[in-house]
């Protein structure tokens, strides 16, 4: 027995293989591709990103502007996801097994967060765009609906998670529903739906630089500004800047995900 399970498996992983094998060469024939030229030109990109795309003395004045662009990225980052995080607790506790007040509100919830969690931030920034231009309500916008819906569903599987027993025994004791969500399901879930909007503010500040080259705010737009002008230098002192902020955020992230959970 355990032979012929571990031989439908070594089956199974081949046909996958296979199959992602010729997915992949049909991609290749449909497309196009030149693998070797792929392949041949990664030492010329090497070199030329040694040769043009680093700092100097003249995109250091840039500095002042560049760090002003990114404090209104990380800003609204922070913003859209905190907002999203308390309408997405508000949509979770509707949603969720364990404390919603019936099916129909909680498919209703769970659909909803479904249909926004299933369109991409940078969709989202494409569709807003007729609504409200190229600005920052735009940027805005796109990562808080990003958010909403992600929070949503991960805060919902939370709920389920952490507070199934203790909701049932709060029912059996005759607790009301607004208690048992005060009293149980927030207080347990917590640290975990914390935990979440770290990872979420993280992820949008990522997402703000391509969300602002498609809106004209904020860093992403510093960023292709100065790449279409072929100013490199500066260019790589935008992608210098993000990446050291994102590695400062996810460092404070992960302490504080140290202290509470």
């Amino acid at each position: 027995m355990r032979g012929d399970f571990f031989a439908r498996k070594r089956m199974n992983s081949l046909i996958y293989l296979g199959v992602l094998s010729l997915v992949t060469l049909a991609a290749i024939v449909i497309t196009e591709y030149n693998v070797a030229k792929g392949f041949t030109s990664i030492p010329k990109a090497i070199f030329w990103g040694a040769s043009n795309f680093y700092p100097n003395a003249e995109s250091l004045g840039k500095l002042p502007d560049i760090l002003v662009k990114l404090r209104e990225t990380v800003l609204v980052s922070v913003a859209a996801t905190s907002t999203g995080a308390a309408l997405a607790l508000l949509f979770a506790i509707f949603g969720a097994n364990t404390t919603r007040f019936n099916a129909f509100l909680g498919g209703i919830s769970r659909g909803i967060a479904t249909v926004f969690r299933n369109i991409d931030v940078a969709a989202w920034s494409m569709i807003l765009l007729f609504s409200f231009g190229q600005n920052v309500m735009t940027g805005y916008f796109a990562l808080f609906f990003g958010s909403f819906g992600f929070l949503t569903r991960a805060f919902m599987e939370t709920i389920d998670e952490a507070s199934g027993g203790s909701v049932e025994a709060l029912r059996a004791t005759g607790a009301g529903y607004f208690h048992i969500v005060f009293q149980s399901v927030i207080p347990s879930g917590l640290p975990q739906m914390v935990s979440w909007v770290l990872f979420t503010i993280e992820t949008n500040i990522r997402h703000a630089t391509l969300v602002g080259i498609l809106t004209g705010s904020g860093i992403g737009f510093a960023f292709n500004l100065y790449y279409k002008n072929m100013n490199y230098h500066a260019a790589s002192l935008v992608v210098i800047s993000i990446v050291i902020t994102i590695l400062f955020i996810e460092a404070i992230s992960n302490y504080v995900r140290r202290t509470i959970l």
